[in-house]
């Protein structure tokens, strides 16, 4: 009896793969092996940076808040301590947010800190 493959699914599978590299360079987008080593691999890249984007956004907010803060004469470790002794419970992102786009409420957080 011969040897049944089903070159119908594994066919799919590698065409599945194939499209999903479209657009890389060389060998990644039309090799099958090689297309599917860089697919594998760009699952793990997209794992790892999921979690270091949140990273790379708390800094981000870090740093527009002490420029915000020191405008106002302070700097942020001063700023983040005196909003705990304060009892403000108020998150980075949106503090961030509101010293870009809302400056006088910014002021106003960094008057009730100092009083």
């Amino acid at each position: 009896m011969p040897r049944s493959v089903n070159h119908v699914a594994s066919r799919a599978k590698r065409k599945r793969i194939l499209k999903l590299t479209r657009g890389y360079f060389g060998a990644r987008k039309n090799v099958w092996t090689v297309a599917k080593n860089t697919w594998e691999k760009g699952l793990t890249y997209a794992f790892r940076d999921r979690r270091n984007k949140k990273r790379t956004f708390r800094a981000l907010w870090i740093q527009r808040i002490n420029a915000a803060a020191r405008l106002e004469g302070m700097s942020y470790s001063q700023l983040m301590g005196g909003l705990h002794k304060a009892g403000i419970e108020i998150n980075r992102k949106i503090l961030a947010d509101l010293a870009v786009n809302y400056p006088e409420a910014f002021k106003a957080i960094v008057a009730r800190v100092r009083g």
